[in-house]
This record gives structure tokens, sequence and C-alpha cells, in this order.
């Protein structure tokens, strides 16, 4: 049986999956710095469930429907005001520091990013799919290894329109993980795979070489301890996946 292993880049490359079927397709969602870092932070402290949406409008609305969630995002990397929302604050950001126990254990958290959230909405129709970031790499290549998709897509969610480094190392280091159950990867996981295994002697240096997003996040006093805590591997034991609009941990 051919079994294919293929990464995405950007999101013109996510926006275009509308096109495509992915029902026979395994999806791993990467927005390492930081939207899918901080749900499985938040998953891994005690949150109930993430529900992702793309739009401000659409998190507001959705919390008319659950008033005791928590609003969480960015726009341009920082908190969503109530300037941007016509009279909310959010009540958090984007750090996955933020996303403590007490803050978040118990709760269900609405949140909206410039790209991560849009792009694990594009996978909307796949077999499965799974948030992915340096925190859980185990145990999505473990999940992967015991279920053995047919056709595994990692969807780096990028920086605003551009690919994004980061995402790319997270998914090489992912392809590196489960190389061998795939017969036919693509030359794009080929690209991710030889970028990972260039920059795993240094995941950090690499990263704050080469990522234009983290270089962004350490010039800002409040959130540059986020890139060192995004490229920690291995910290969460579970992964987790989004079924029916939220996103839980996998039991």
């Amino acid at each position: 049986m051919q079994t294919t292993l293929e990464t995405l880049f950007t999101p013109a490359e996510f926006e275009a999956l509308g096109q495509r079927d992915l029902s026979h397709t395994v999806c791993v969602v990467f927005d390492v710095l930081r939207a899918t870092t901080s749900m499985l932070t938040a998953l891994h402290n005690g949150a109930k469930v993430i529900l992702p949406v793309a739009e401000i409008a659409g998190a507001l609305a959705l919390r008319g429907r659950h008033p005791d969630a928590l609003l969480a995002g960015e726009r341009n990397g920082v908190r969503i005001r109530a300037a941007q929302t016509g009279g909310v604050d959010f009540d958090l950001g984007n750090s996955p520091r933020e996303f403590t126990p007490g803050r978040v254990a118990g709760k269900t958290i609405i949140i909206t990013t410039t790209n991560g959230t849009r792009a694990l909405q594009a996978c909307v129709g796949a077999r499965q799919i799974l948030a992915g970031a340096f925190l859980n790499l185990s145990a999505l290549a473990r999940w992967i290894n015991k279920e053995q998709p047919p056709h595994l897509l990692l969807v780096g969610a990028g920086t605003f329109k551009q690919a994004a480094y980061e995402d790319t190392l997270a998914a090489g280091a992912l392809s590196d993980l489960v190389w061998g159950q795939f017969n036919q990867p693509a030359d794009s996981a080929q690209i991710a795979r030889e970028i990972y295994l260039a920059g795993r002697g240094d995941l950090s240096g690499a990263v704050e070489r080469h990522s234009r997003n983290a270089r962004r996040l350490l010039a800002n006093p409040d959130l540059r301890e986020d890139v060192p805590f995004s490229i920690q591997r291995d910290t969460v034991p579970f992964a987790a996946f989004l079924k029916d609009g939220a996103v839980a941990r996998m039991t």
C-alpha cells in the first residue's frame, strides 16, 4: 500500500485544502509560536477543551453560547483588547505562559489567532486533525506509529502570509520520528526533515537565527520567554485532536 507524507508551509497552501479530499488524511497542524503550543499547554494544565475560531467576531459570538468560557487570542502578536472587539477585553493573549493551572483548570477556552486557528479550521474534513508542537512530538509520533495513517499531512500555520521557520522545523522533527513508516514521502516532507536535521544540534539557536517570528517575540520584554518555552521538547505527554469544533486531549 502506498503511504504518503507531505508538508504544507504557507497559509496559501492550507487555505486551498478545501479543494482536496482529506477523508483518508491525518493532518497535524503546527503553530509553534504560538497557538498550538498555547493550546497544548492549556490542556496539560487542566483546561476542559479549546474552541478555535478564525475571527474575533466568531469568538465573541461563541462566548455568547458559552458565557463561562475564557476568551483568548492575539492580533499582531498581542492580546485582543476592547478597541478591537467593540468593548470586550480578552481574558488571555496567546502566550503559552499565561495558560497556568490557576487560570485555565476546568475551563473552556475560546481562542482566535492570526494563523493557527485558521490552519486548524482549514483541515476540517480530514480523517483526524491534531495540534502539534515541540511540546508533544513524541506523543504525536507514538499515535502515528500506532494508527498507521495512509496519508499524513503536516501543516505549518506560517506567519502572516509566509512560511514560518519554526513550524517547518517542528514538522521536520516529526517527519524524522515517523519517516520509516511512509514509502512515498513528498519533496516537501524531505525539505522539512533536512531543515530539522541541519538545526537539531541547537534548536534554540536555529530558531533565534532563522525565525522572523522568534526575533519579533524576543524583542518584546513581555513575550521573549515564549520562545524558549515553545522549543521545549516532550513536556506534554499526550496528543490532542480537533473534533466537532473543539480541541481536546486524546485519552
